[in-house]
């Protein structure tokens, strides 16, 4: 086994405490993240905004930056994974979304969590945990998501936001606004707003990009809108899913040509940072090692690399249910330097051509914001 391997802070605050202690404040309770009472909360998330990165752009971002707080995002720093913890309070291993890419074993297929959903995969089975926002439902608080109108009707929408009433508005301005007027209206409510254009542009333009920068002055500002609109009475947290880094492109690696490094493999899931390899079900135990051994003599300089006993030993997925287990790659290759890999065989051996990329357990990646704004600022 690779020795030195990253493991889950212990102790730490993470996502999956996020909508809990929004609950528990709007109860008059306390939760694991402590929390002033409130009436209403807004919890905005930021996809792919990592702590660093705002960090390094705080003159671009004078409101978030003007409070502190950071928290622990989760592992794989993937948002399908990462989203399900931040609405659940669960962990992968056991509300089920291991990836962005994950094998339904029943059907002999890998499935993309944001996109491939069907009659096969059910969102309402597949994510196996309770929501916060049904949970907000038992204790009479309506709850509310709103988003782009491209989101409303997706499979992981009604994986990760059951129980919630889905509120369409498209740009972030908007998003803010629509935000502020629920929490305003009478009787307790938590709302969630989410941001997908900052990782949008990191994944076509990498977040070092004047783009990016653009692109986190406008969130900014809306931030500020809405906390300066909020009711004294309503609290607003600001968040995110993962971090991103910038790969460069002679650091996308495509290994689906070497014949060592795909020996008995049968899919490869997860993502270009975090790869979860799965072999035929009848390749026989000493072409496995082989496989494995040929990886960490690759790879081991800049990946940690763990068959899926060892990674699920380490805790990388928490707690794993015996339904979600077959779901792990039997071979994890996590990056551990600036790097991706490419499979490459269905694209004629070239890379993909994304800049920003997260999935892995660098800071950068599993480090993000939380900022506390209204009610929640006392």
């Amino acid at each position: 086994m690779t020795t030195m391997v990253p493991a889950r802070p212990t102790g730490a605050a993470s996502l999956a405490d996020v909508m809990s202690s929004c609950l528990a404040s709007l109860s008059g309770s306390s939760g694991t993240i402590p929390l002033p009472p409130a009436r209403s909360a807004v919890v905005a998330l930021v996809d792919g905004l990592g702590s660093s990165s705002l960090g390094a752009r705080r003159g671009h971002a004078r409101t978030l930056s003007a409070v502190r707080g950071s928290i622990w995002s989760g592992w794989p720093t993937t948002t399908a994974a990462a989203l399900a913890t931040l609405t659940t309070g669960a962990l992968p291993g056991e509300h089920g979304l291991v990836g962005w890419s994950v094998l339904d074993r029943e059907r002999d297929r890998v499935v993309k969590q944001l996109s491939g959903w069907d009659s096969g995969m059910r969102p309402d089975t597949w994510q196996r945990s309770a929501t916060a926002f049904e949970r907000a439902g038992e204790a009479a608080v309506r709850s509310y998501a709103v988003g782009p109108a491209r989101y409303a009707s997706s499979g992981l929408t009604e994986a990760i936001l059951s129980g919630a009433t889905y509120v369409v508005a498209e740009s972030v301005a908007e998003r803010f606004e629509t935000a502020r007027a629920l929490v305003a209206a009478p009787g307790a409510s938590l709302v969630y707003l989410y941001v997908p254009e900052l990782d949008m542009i990191a994944h076509r333009a990498g977040w070092e990009s004047d783009e990016w920068t653009a692109g986190l002055e406008e969130v900014d500002a809306a931030v500020r809108g809405l906390a300066a609109g909020l009711p004294a009475d309503a609290g607003l947290l600001v968040t995110a899913d993962h971090g991103v880094i910038d790969v460069p492109e002679h650091q996308r690696i495509v290994f689906g040509d070497r014949d060592a490094l795909v020996e008995g493999v049968r899919h490869v899931a997860g993502e270009p940072r975090c790869l979860q390899l799965h072999f035929e079900p009848e390749a026989p135990d000493d072409l496995r090692r082989a496989t494995v051994e040929a990886w960490r003599a690759s790879e081991g300089a800049r990946a940690w690399v763990l068959t899926r006993d060892e990674a699920v030993a380490a805790g990388w997925f928490g707690e794993v249910h015996p339904e979600v287990l077959p779901r792990i790659g039997d071979l994890i290759v996590a990056a551990r330097k600036a790097v991706v890999w490419y499979d490459g065989r269905s694209t004629g051996g070239r890379a993909g051509s994304m800049v920003g990329q997260h999935g892995s357990w660098s800071p950068e990646e599993t480090q993000v914001p939380l900022r506390r704004f209204g009610a929640f600022a006392r």
